[in-house]
Protein backbone atom coordinates (compact mmCIF):
# COMPACT_ATOMS: atom_id res chain seq x y z
CA UNK A 1 0.00 0.00 0.00
CA UNK A 2 1.06 3.53 -0.89
CA UNK A 3 -0.03 6.54 0.83
CA UNK A 4 0.85 9.73 -0.66
CA UNK A 5 -0.27 13.27 -1.24
CA UNK A 6 -2.04 13.80 -4.84
CA UNK A 7 0.72 16.16 -5.61
CA UNK A 8 3.68 14.13 -4.67
CA UNK A 9 3.42 10.68 -5.69
CA UNK A 10 6.36 8.33 -4.68
CA UNK A 11 5.84 6.70 -7.96
CA UNK A 12 8.43 6.46 -11.50
CA UNK A 13 7.91 8.63 -14.01
CA UNK A 14 5.93 7.19 -16.50
CA UNK A 15 5.14 4.15 -14.99
CA UNK A 16 1.53 3.65 -15.87
CA UNK A 17 -0.86 3.53 -18.35
CA UNK A 18 -4.16 5.12 -16.30
CA UNK A 19 -4.76 6.56 -13.55
CA UNK A 20 -8.55 7.36 -11.64
CA UNK A 21 -9.67 9.48 -9.15
CA UNK A 22 -13.28 9.29 -8.32
CA UNK A 23 -14.66 12.25 -6.15
CA UNK A 24 -10.84 12.42 -4.83
CA UNK A 25 -8.21 14.75 -4.05
CA UNK A 26 -8.81 16.76 -6.68
CA UNK A 27 -11.42 19.64 -5.12
CA UNK A 28 -9.18 19.45 -1.81
CA UNK A 29 -6.24 20.59 -3.27
CA UNK A 30 -5.57 24.96 -3.96
CA UNK A 31 -3.40 24.10 -7.29
CA UNK A 32 -5.30 21.83 -9.10
CA UNK A 33 -2.09 22.02 -11.38
CA UNK A 34 0.20 20.58 -8.96
CA UNK A 35 -2.28 17.26 -9.35
CA UNK A 36 -2.34 17.35 -13.08
CA UNK A 37 1.50 17.73 -13.58
CA UNK A 38 1.79 15.12 -11.34
CA UNK A 39 -0.35 12.48 -12.90
CA UNK A 40 1.32 13.66 -16.37
CA UNK A 41 4.32 12.46 -14.27
CA UNK A 42 3.66 9.08 -13.57
CA UNK A 43 1.73 7.96 -16.95
CA UNK A 44 2.96 6.77 -19.63
CA UNK A 45 3.00 8.78 -23.03
CA UNK A 46 -0.66 8.41 -24.10
CA UNK A 47 -1.52 7.25 -20.74
CA UNK A 48 -5.17 7.93 -19.44
CA UNK A 49 -6.48 10.18 -16.69
CA UNK A 50 -9.80 9.60 -16.14
CA UNK A 51 -11.23 11.69 -12.92
CA UNK A 52 -14.66 12.85 -11.79
CA UNK A 53 -15.67 16.27 -9.54
CA UNK A 54 -18.59 17.48 -8.50
CA UNK A 55 -20.14 19.12 -11.34
CA UNK A 56 -18.75 23.15 -11.03
CA UNK A 57 -22.52 24.42 -11.41
CA UNK A 58 -23.20 23.11 -8.39
CA UNK A 59 -21.72 25.70 -6.18
CA UNK A 60 -24.27 28.23 -7.51
CA UNK A 61 -27.35 26.42 -5.50
CA UNK A 62 -27.86 25.22 -1.84
CA UNK A 63 -27.64 21.95 -0.43
CA UNK A 64 -31.08 21.43 -0.91
CA UNK A 65 -32.31 18.37 -3.47
CA UNK A 66 -35.54 19.59 -4.13
CA UNK A 67 -37.21 22.27 -6.03
CA UNK A 68 -36.52 24.51 -2.80
CA UNK A 69 -32.94 24.72 -3.95
CA UNK A 70 -32.68 25.48 -7.48
CA UNK A 71 -32.41 28.96 -7.53
CA UNK A 72 -28.88 30.59 -8.25
CA UNK A 73 -27.26 31.92 -4.43
CA UNK A 74 -23.68 32.61 -5.77
CA UNK A 75 -21.75 33.10 -9.30
CA UNK A 76 -21.00 30.28 -11.34
CA UNK A 77 -17.51 32.38 -11.22
CA UNK A 78 -17.07 32.58 -7.63
CA UNK A 79 -13.95 30.81 -6.53
CA UNK A 80 -14.39 31.06 -3.00
CA UNK A 81 -12.90 28.14 -1.46
CA UNK A 82 -16.18 26.53 1.04
CA UNK A 83 -14.62 25.74 4.57
CA UNK A 84 -15.61 24.30 7.70
CA UNK A 85 -13.91 25.53 10.91
CA UNK A 86 -12.90 23.13 13.62
CA UNK A 87 -13.52 23.32 17.44
CA UNK A 88 -10.11 24.92 17.53
CA UNK A 89 -11.09 27.79 14.97
CA UNK A 90 -8.72 25.93 12.41
CA UNK A 91 -9.74 24.83 9.03
CA UNK A 92 -10.75 21.69 8.99
CA UNK A 93 -12.65 21.39 5.59
CA UNK A 94 -11.77 22.93 2.73
CA UNK A 95 -13.41 22.62 -0.63
CA UNK A 96 -11.70 24.59 -4.11
CA UNK A 97 -14.58 25.40 -6.74
CA UNK A 98 -13.53 25.51 -10.70
CA UNK A 99 -15.25 26.17 -13.54
CA UNK A 100 -15.12 23.67 -16.11
CA UNK A 101 -12.62 26.05 -18.16
CA UNK A 102 -10.58 26.18 -14.94
CA UNK A 103 -10.39 22.12 -15.36
CA UNK A 104 -9.41 22.29 -18.76
CA UNK A 105 -6.95 24.89 -18.61
CA UNK A 106 -5.12 23.13 -15.87
CA UNK A 107 -5.41 19.67 -18.15
CA UNK A 108 -3.42 21.46 -21.35
CA UNK A 109 -1.14 23.24 -19.03
CA UNK A 110 0.19 19.94 -17.92
CA UNK A 111 0.11 18.41 -21.60
CA UNK A 112 -3.08 16.42 -21.39
CA UNK A 113 -5.66 16.46 -24.25
CA UNK A 114 -9.20 16.18 -23.42
CA UNK A 115 -11.48 13.28 -24.93
CA UNK A 116 -14.50 13.48 -23.10
CA UNK A 117 -16.00 15.52 -20.59
CA UNK A 118 -19.39 13.21 -19.52
CA UNK A 119 -22.16 15.05 -18.15
CA UNK A 120 -24.39 12.28 -16.33
CA UNK A 121 -28.10 12.77 -16.61
CA UNK A 122 -30.00 11.44 -13.19
CA UNK A 123 -30.64 7.39 -13.82
CA UNK A 124 -34.16 7.57 -14.37
CA UNK A 125 -36.11 6.17 -11.52
CA UNK A 126 -33.32 6.62 -8.59
CA UNK A 127 -35.19 8.47 -6.42
CA UNK A 128 -32.40 8.59 -3.62
CA UNK A 129 -31.56 11.94 -2.67
CA UNK A 130 -26.85 11.65 -2.97
CA UNK A 131 -25.85 15.45 -1.16
CA UNK A 132 -27.42 17.76 -2.49
CA UNK A 133 -28.95 16.42 -5.33
CA UNK A 134 -32.21 14.42 -5.98
CA UNK A 135 -34.33 13.76 -8.93
CA UNK A 136 -36.06 17.13 -8.80
CA UNK A 137 -32.46 18.74 -9.43
CA UNK A 138 -30.96 16.15 -11.71
CA UNK A 139 -33.38 16.13 -13.84
CA UNK A 140 -32.71 19.64 -14.60
CA UNK A 141 -29.06 20.19 -13.86
CA UNK A 142 -25.34 17.76 -14.12
CA UNK A 143 -24.57 16.83 -10.75
CA UNK A 144 -20.92 15.20 -11.79
CA UNK A 145 -18.41 16.45 -14.73
CA UNK A 146 -16.29 13.33 -15.52
CA UNK A 147 -12.79 14.05 -17.57
CA UNK A 148 -11.36 11.46 -20.12
CA UNK A 149 -7.54 12.57 -20.94
CA UNK A 150 -4.85 11.32 -22.94
CA UNK A 151 -1.26 12.52 -21.38
CA UNK A 152 0.89 14.16 -24.54
CA UNK A 153 1.74 11.78 -27.27
CA UNK A 154 6.29 10.31 -26.66
CA UNK A 155 8.12 12.69 -28.71
CA UNK A 156 9.29 11.99 -31.80
CA UNK A 157 12.86 10.48 -32.11
CA UNK A 158 14.95 12.36 -34.73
Amino acid sequence: MVCATATRLPLADRSFDLACSAFGALPFVADAGDVMREVARVLRPGGRWVFSVTHPVRWMFADEPTDAGLSVLRSYFDRTPYVELGADGDPAYVEHHRTLGDWVRALRAAGFGLDDLLEPEWPAGLDRVWGGWGPERGALVPGTAIFVTRSAAAPERG
